[in-house]
């Protein structure tokens, strides 16, 4: 198929948003001056029920919606774009209130960058001993945007805010200085925008020798979901399962890290012959998604989506918790909730299914899973761990945070039983 790709100009001319109030329109078209908007003709026609916007979950996932910003600075767009300010003047708002959406959560800017020869290495990060990340330049946009995206300010025009790569050889000049490193990620964006050369041109050289300690590479992707043709009848798709192919031939494993964050993503045919062809090539997929409110905010959904990709050969891998950044106020949930959510749908799937880890944030010292809630003596307590830390030795140690109904996020609980901090706060300042 031909790809179109819709933006902000399109929120006035798409035929389908007429059924929306004209103020719910204008709303959007506020919102998407601030955080960034792109879908596509993929995703508008096979994935969105308009019969049933605005509910539909992927069109809340895709479209700009109201409540992504906080009503005061949803009134002060709205006014500057129906009095017809200067669009350099709604830029510099906008700007501004991007600022204060935490563009850079965990610490991205400050701990994941890493150096090398005392210099930072741009387009890379390296939060985890035996993993790095990789941006490639050619990859820093997607097939669509989703509402809720963490990597929100890589889209939004500033190279302030971007982590990429230009220049493929210092990424590799840092891997062969760090044979600590196990794991590549090349992510994004989406490196699955890329045509299959230049996606080649960083994976082709880790299959050498002086990379042997490279076990495996993972790549991040939303296009299997938003856009499936990709893996099937695009020009160079062919030329794509070939290179996975060659990773695999080479002894490397192969890891396609793919985000669905509603069932209804792996439902259409072509959807299903992507996966299908992707795992002929001998990579594995492994899927993902943050637990999102007004989208997946239901043990049902999960279910039916966890059953899914296991039925078709994908292994269910993270829940994550909606990291606090751009438009997280609208999509975040009690942690409590998120437990509840994680522990109804788990115990309605099969073993094969219960690979998922969950509910988990993706914080500053590292992956921390909320295991349950218990009561230990006289008080009610969160139980958590380690998935994976700044730190290795806190991994899989148990820690308790003090009940509360209302935290969304790590940075709102506090230790339990009158510590005055976490045990990995302790250690952090001792070390």
């Amino acid at each position: 198929m031909t790809l179109r790709f819709y933006g902000v100009e399109d929120l006035e001319k798409l035929p389908q948003l007429k059924v929306l109030s004209e103020s719910y329109r204008v709303a959007m078209k506020a919102v998407a001056q601030v955080l960034p908007f792109r879908t596509n003709s993929y995703v508008i026609e096979n994935l969105i029920d308009w019969d049933n916007i605005p509910e539909d979950p992927i069109f809340r996932l895709t479209f700009p919606q109201p409540e992504m910003l906080a009503p005061q600075l949803l009134s002060k767009i709205i006014w500057l774009l129906e009095n017809n300010s200067p669009k350099a003047h709604i830029q510099e708002i906008a700007s501004h209130i991007r600022s204060t959406l935490n563009p850079h959560p965990a610490g991205q800017v400050e701990y994941n960058i890493p150096t090398l020869d005392g210099q930072r290495v741009p387009g890379i990060q390296h939060k985890y001993p035996e993993t790095v990340l990789i941006f490639p330049t050619a990859g820093q946009t997607c097939h669509a945007y989703c509402t809720f995206c963490f990597r929100w300010s890589q889209f939004v025009g500033s190279d302030s805010f971007k982590f990429a790569t230009r220049e493929s050889g210092t990424f590799q000049a840092y891997l062969q200085n760090h044979k600590q490193v196990t794991d590549v990620l090349i992510t994004g964006g989406d490196p699955m925008v890329m045509q299959a050369r230049h996606l080649a041109l960083y994976i082709e050289p880790l299959l050498n020798k002086e990379f042997e300690h490279i076990q495996t590479i993972r790549i991040g992707t939303k296009s299997v979901a938003y856009y499936p043709n990709r893996f099937v009848d695009e020009q160079d798709s062919d030329d794509i399962l070939r290179l996975f192919e060659k990773v695999i031939a080479q002894g490397k494993h192969l890891a396609i890290m793919a985000h669905y964050d509603h069932w209804k993503e792996i439902e259409p045919e072509i959807a299903q012959q992507a996966i299908k062809r992707i795992r002929n090539t001998g990579a594995e997929i492994r899927t993902q998604a943050p637990l999102l409110r007004t989208i997946n905010d239901n043990p049902e959904v999960w279910q039916r989506m966890w059953n899914s990709q296991v039925r078709l050969g994908c292994i269910p891998y993270y829940m994550f918790v909606q990291r606090d950044t751009g438009a997280s106020r609208h999509f975040e949930i009690p942690l409590v909730r998120a437990w509840e959510i994680y522990q109804a749908a788990i115990q309605k799937v099969s073993g094969l299914a219960r690979t998922a880890r969950g509910p988990v944030m993706s914080a500053l010292p590292g992956k921390i899973v909320v295991d349950g809630v218990a009561k230990v003596g006289d008080e009610k307590v969160f139980v958590l761990s380690f998935l994976q830390g700044r730190n290795p030795d806190w991994c899989r140690r148990p820690f308790f945070a003090k009940f509360d109904e209302n935290a969304t996020w790590l940075s709102d609980l506090k230790p339990g039983f009158g510590e005055k901090e976490f045990f990995y706060e302790l250690m952090a300042c001792n070390g």
